[in-house]
C-alpha cells in the first residue's frame, strides 16, 4: 500500500545575525607611566647613594630625593631624580685612577651584599678582613658592630646599610677616610659623623637607613690610620 505524502512545513525565514560590537583598542602604556616596581626604586636610590658618596649631592639633597624615590608611583617620577647624575660604572667612575688602597672592584656597588643580622642577640664584623662594596646590618632587640679599622679595602666605595629596631648599629672607620651618610632615627638615634679625608682616593664609607626605638651610630676610632694598615700589610707580605 503507497504512503500518503506528508505536506512540507514552510522554513521559517533565518534573521540575520547582528553584527558584532566593535572591540575598543586598547591604548598601551607609555612607559614613563609603568608603575614603579620595588627593583626599580632601589636601583634609582643606589644610583643617588652613589652620587652622595662622590660628592655630586649633599646629605639634605640626597635625604630629600630618596623620599621622593620610596614616594613615586611610576617609572616617569623616578626618571627626573637622577636626570642630572651619571649612571653608576659609567664614563665617572671609568675614567678614575685606580687608588693608592685599591681597585675599584669588578661588580661594583651592585655586587653581592654581606649580612649581618642580630636578632635577640649579637654580631660582630672586625680584625684584618676584605670588606665587601655592600653590606647590611639588621638589628632586632639585638647589636651588631661593624669595625673597619683594619679592614682590607677591594674598592673605594663601601656603602652599609644599617637598620635598628629596638637594637644598635654601631659602625667604626678610621680617621683618614670618608665617612659619609644619611638616615632618619625614629623614637631613636641615627648619627654619622661625617669626615673628608684630604687624600681624594681615600676610600669612602656611607652609611644609610635608619632606627626605631634604637641607635645607629657611625663614627671614627681616634688612632687608626689606614695608611698604618697599609705598612703592616705590607711588613706582613714580607
Amino acid at each position: 500500500m503507497d504512503l500518503e505524502k506528508q505536506p512540507q512545513q514552510p522554513q521559517r525565514p533565518v534573521a540575520p545575525a547582528e553584527p558584532a560590537a566593535p572591540v575598543a583598542p586598547v591604548t598601551p602604556v607609555e612607559p614613563a607611566g609603568i608603575r614603579a616596581s620595588d627593583a626599580d626604586r632601589d636601583r634609582i636610590a643606589d644610583i643617588l647613594r652613589e652620587a652622595m658618596a662622590e660628592g655630586r649631592l649633599t646629605a639634605d639633597e640626597h635625604a630629600e630625593r630618596v623620599d621622593a624615590v620610596y614616594r613615586a608611583k611610576t617609572v616617569g617620577e623616578l626618571e627626573p631624580l637622577v636626570r642630572d647624575l651619571p649612571a653608576p660604572g659609567g664614563a665617572a667612575r671609568a675614567a678614575a685612577a685606580p687608588g693608592t688602597y685599591g681597585h675599584e672592584s669588578p661588580a661594583g656597588p651592585t655586587g653581592p651584599a654581606e649580612n649581618l643580622v642580630a636578632i635577640f642577640s649579637s654580631s660582630t664584623r672586625k680584625g684584618r678582613w676584605r670588606v665587601g662594596s655592600r653590606t647590611n646590618a639588621f638589628a632586632l632587640f639585638g647589636s651588631v658592630e661593624v669595625d673597619l679599622t683594619e679592614a682590607l679595602f677591594g674598592q673605594r666605595l663601601t656603602v652599609i646599610n644599617a637598620t635598628s629596631i629596638f637594637g644598635s648599629v654601631e659602625i667604626k672607620v678610621p680617621e683618614n677616610i670618608s665617612l659619609r651618610g644619611s638616615g632618619t632615627g625614629v623614637f631613636g638615634n641615627f648619627e654619622v659623623a661625617t669626615l673628608e679625608s684630604a687624600d681624594p682616593e681615600a676610600p669612602v664609607v656611607v652609611v644609610n637607613g635608619y632606627s626605631v626605638f634604637g641607635s645607629v651610630e657611625a663614627k671614627p676610632k681616634r688612632g687608626k690610620f689606614i695608611a698604618d694598615l697599609q705598612d703592616r700589610l705590607r711588613k706582613y707580605l714580607g
